[in-house]
């Protein structure tokens, strides 16, 4: 697939000095003037040249580069007991992107618990096709360690949606063998439309986790299978303890879709944009499709349709990590992200 978009790309690259020169060629013959073809063709070769040139480059060390992201998110609902409690975020692993080379997912894992944190936190598509891709590297990934243990959601590709040719059931089928392998060989605590509550003392985290969302109007339709009500629920014994509450959900445009107009759910951690995987003049080619798209976002209760890159007053806020994996082999501005979120209680 890569080398056929490479192929494409290089043709188009091409062709378009050439067909801007005859366009020049037909209105300088209508002036009786000669238009010579050797600048525009000089420019096309310098434009492929720089363009293979940057994808190479995208590809053997623009995708192995990482980065660890520290950021904090402060608000008087942290409980007190939670105070400093560290989670690192981490999404869309799309482990066949590691076959070429493991030992950066090795990489990936010893800098995740290098960080020593409380919870580990995974937004979602973790293979592209199906969990065979994983077998491979179920040693590497059974490394992972997190105090209250690793949660996880299911992403758009986890959903065997572009492995064409299945049936319905077939692609079932994959879903089935993939929450078992996450829930059962890694022992990762799978959410599939759940909660999972971590306690200290008498107060309580509740982490909701839903199945892949996707909401009109922002980025490109997938399906959704998410039920966040039921998510929500809570055993009758917690709801007096109102519990902070964070959400797990792969698609970003969930939460303007239906977090925020429906639900308090202060903090909302996604991925799914890998933030186009390209960054151009400071910009990332996911802002053409998302509103929201990396990093952090936020609402105010005087605002709540209108989002804001900075925390004040702040009702509910996103974060949106850009991905370990990817889905064509090239990143450019915008390294494999572990994010490190500490929790603080500003009261």
């Amino acid at each position: 697939m890569f080398t056929y978009f490479l192929i494409f790309c290089t043709i188009v690259l091409f062709l378009c000095p050439t067909l801007v020169w005859l366009l020049c060629w037909i209105v300088a013959r209508l002036c009786h003037h000669a238009m010579p073809f050797a600048p525009f063709a000089y420019t096309g070769l310098a434009l492929v040249l720089l363009f293979m040139g940057t994808m190479l480059y995208g590809y053997w060390f623009g995708r192995f580069q990482l980065r660890v992201q520290p950021t904090t998110y402060t608000s008087p609902l942290v409980p007190a007991t939670f105070n400093n409690y560290k989670i690192v975020h981490i999404s869309d692993l799309h482990l066949s992107s590691f076959a070429d080379n493991p030992a950066f997912l090795q990489r990936v894992i010893d800098t995740i618990n290098a960080q020593q944190p409380d919870l580990i936190c995974f937004t979602g598509d973790f293979v592209g096709f199906g969990v065979e891709e994983a077998i491979p590297f179920t040693d590497i990934l059974r490394q992972l360690h997190a105090k209250d243990g690793i949660t996880s959601v299911l992403g758009n590709h986890d959903f065997a949606l572009y492995h064409h040719g299945l049936t319905d059931e077939q692609k079932e089928q994959k879903v089935n063998q993939l929450t078992a392998y996450q829930r059962d060989t890694l022992g990762w605590y799978l959410l599939r439309n759940q909660s999972y509550i971590i306690s200290r003392d008498t107060t309580h985290l509740q982490i909701i986790g839903v199945d892949n969302t996707s909401c009109q109007g922002q980025g490109f339709q997938t399906t959704s299978r998410g039920d966040l009500p039921k998510a929500m629920t809570l055993p009758d014994s917690l709801i007096a303890s109102s519990p902070l509450k964070i959400l797990l959900s792969h698609d970003p445009s969930h939460w303007r879709g239906e977090v925020v107009p429906t639900t308090d759910i202060p903090l909302t951690l996604s991925g799914h944009t890998h933030a186009g995987q390209v960054r151009l003049f400071g910009y990332p080619l996911s802002s053409l499709m998302f509103t929201e798209s990396e990093g952090w976002y936020h609402t105010t209760l005087n605002n709540p349709t209108q989002s804001y890159t900075t925390l004040h007053h702040a009702t509910q806020s996103l974060y949106i990590n850009t991905g370990i994996g990817c889905t064509l082999p090239v990143r450019l501005g915008v390294p494999a992200e572990i994010t490190v979120i500490t929790l603080q209680n500003n009261q």
